[in-house]
C-alpha cells in the first residue's frame, strides 16, 4: 500500500459515524475495501480520513420480513450469495453474485459498498434497480428511504448527503413466483462487465407477462431500466418474436466507448444477452 497520509477513525456506532462525517472534511467511508483499497493505494482518491464501518454492529444482517427482504448494508456478498434465504426469495440476487469478482474478494465486499460506489458495470446496482429495491441512509437530519431509481445519480455518484451512510437495502419480494435470469460478458470471470442484462418476468393468471423488468448495465456511465423494452414484453404471451424486439430495443440504448471495446460493440452484446436473457427467464416460469 502506498496511499497519500490520512487519519483512520474506527467508530462503534452509526451515531459516532455520522457524527465523524458531518465534522471531518474530505473523508472516505471503508466498508468491505474492495474498491476503496486499490484507488488509495493508485492514489485515484487521496482523503484525510478514513472512517472504518466494520467494527458498528447491528449492518450485517438478511431478514426475511415478509413482502421484503432487508439486507444490512455491511452484509459480506459472499453471505449472501450462500443465503438460502436470498436463493429461495431473491434467486437474481444470488445469481448475480456468482459474477461478482471473485470468492476472495466476496468475503470482503458488501452490498452497501457496492450501491454506493456505483460502478456502471457492478452486478449488484443492476439487480437493485431490477427489483425496484429501497436503500435506508441515516445522517444528522435522521433517517430516509430512497427509492434505487433515485438512489442512481450519474457515474459512480448517488444521491447520498456527504454526512450520511446507508445502513439498510430492501428488496420487494413477489407474492408469486418470477422468471429470472443475469447474463453479463467479460473478457475474463471476474473482470469488469462489457455488458450485462438482469430479467425479471411476474406472469399473469392468464398466461402473460404481468411486470417485466429488464436493467442492462456496463455499457453507459450508470446501470439502466429498459423501459421501452419491458413495454414491448408487458401483457404479451413469452414469444420468441417478442423478446427479439426487445432485445433490438436494448441494443439502441446510449454506449460508451473506451480501450476494450467501440460502444457499437457494447450495443451489439446487449441486445444478444437481453434475447437470451429473456429467454432463459421465460422458461423458469
Amino acid at each position: 500500500m502506498k496511499p497519500a497520509p490520512f487519519e483512520y477513525h474506527r467508530p462503534r456506532s452509526v451515531g459516532e459515524a455520522v457524527d465523524l462525517l458531518a465534522s471531518l472534511p474530505n473523508a472516505k467511508v471503508l466498508a468491505g475495501g474492495q474498491s476503496l483499497m486499490p484507488m488509495l493505494n493508485m492514489r485515484f482518491v487521496i482523503p484525510d480520513h478514513v472512517i472504518d464501518l466494520n467494527s458498528i454492529d447491528g449492518l450485517a444482517y438478511i431478514r426475511d420480513v415478509g413482502d421484503r427482504i432487508a439486507i444490512g448494508s455491511m452484509t459480506r456478498q459472499r453471505d449472501i450469495e450462500l443465503s438460502p434465504v436470498i436463493h429461495e426469495r431473491l434467486p437474481l440476487l444470488s445469481e448475480a453474485l456468482h459474477f461478482t469478482g471473485h470468492t476472495q474478494t466476496r468475503n470482503r465486499g458488501t452490498l452497501g459498498g457496492s450501491l454506493c460506489h456505483l460502478d456502471p458495470a457492478a452486478e449488484q446496482p443492476a439487480v437493485a434497480l431490477t427489483c425496484d429495491a429501497e436503500v435506508v441512509a441515516v445522517g444528522p437530519r435522521g433517517s430516509r428511504t430512497i427509492p434505487i431509481a433515485e438512489f442512481v445519480v450519474s457515474y459512480m455518484t448517488t444521491c447520498l448527503e456527504p454526512d450520511e451512510i446507508v445502513t439498510e437495502i430492501r428488496f420487494p419480494t413477489p407474492s408469486r413466483r418470477q422468471g429470472f435470469a443475469f447474463m453479463e460478458f467479460a473478457r475474463r470471470h471476474g473482470d469488469f462487465a462489457m455488458a450485462s442484462v438482469a430479467v425479471l418476468l411476474t406472469p399473469a393468471d392468464d398466461g402473460t407477462i404481468e411486470r417485466c423488468a429488464i436493467t442492462v448495465g456496463g455499457i453507459g456511465s450508470v446501470p439502466v431500466r429498459a423501459a421501452q423494452a419491458e413495454a414491448a414484453i408487458r401483457g404479451k404471451v413469452p414469444e420468441e418474436a417478442h423478446f427479439v424486439r426487445a432485445a433490438e430495443m436494448c441494443g439502441e440504448l446510449e454506449a460508451v466507448a473506451d480501450v476494450h471495446a467501440p460502444a457499437s460493440y457494447r450495443q451489439q452484446l446487449a441486445r444478444v444477452l437481453t434475447e437470451r436473457a429473456l429467454r432463459s427467464a421465460a422458461g423458469r416460469l
